[in-house]
């Protein structure tokens, strides 16, 4: 399959609603990984110790969110130069079935699969 045979108005809208709706998420967990009080007078230690691992679950929920924003960027990016579909690695064309499943995919299945 050819690259200039991928649907490039179809996945650039798929990766702007996910990039949306990521961005929404954020705006939301903001709040979550905000510094957890340390005022015993306020709250317990064992609730602390419990906002302060949820604190830690949201920042890395944060920070995977910012990593996939970045990857959708650059995935938006290739499709703006007209490099979207092609394996990084090989070069050959990422199957259409692996994009629906994650648009920003910059390996084929072989090459993914190689370095795993």
């Amino acid at each position: 399959m050819d690259p200039s045979e991928i649907d490039l108005q179809y996945f650039k809208s798929l990766l702007l609603k996910k990039k949306t709706e990521l961005l929404r998420a954020g705006e939301t967990g903001q709040q979550a990984e905000a510094v957890v009080a340390l005022d015993q007078t306020r709250v317990g230690r064992l609730s602390r110790m419990d906002a302060m691992q949820a604190q830690a679950m949201s920042q890395e929920t944060g920070r995977r969110r910012r990593q996939l924003i970045t990857a959708i960027d650059a995935a938006l990016e290739r499709v703006r130069t007209g490099e979207y579909g092609e394996c990084f690695e090989c070069g050959d064309t990422v199957n259409p079935k692996r994009l629906e499943a994650d648009p920003a995919a910059r390996l084929c299945i072989r090459c993914a699969e190689a370095l795993e």
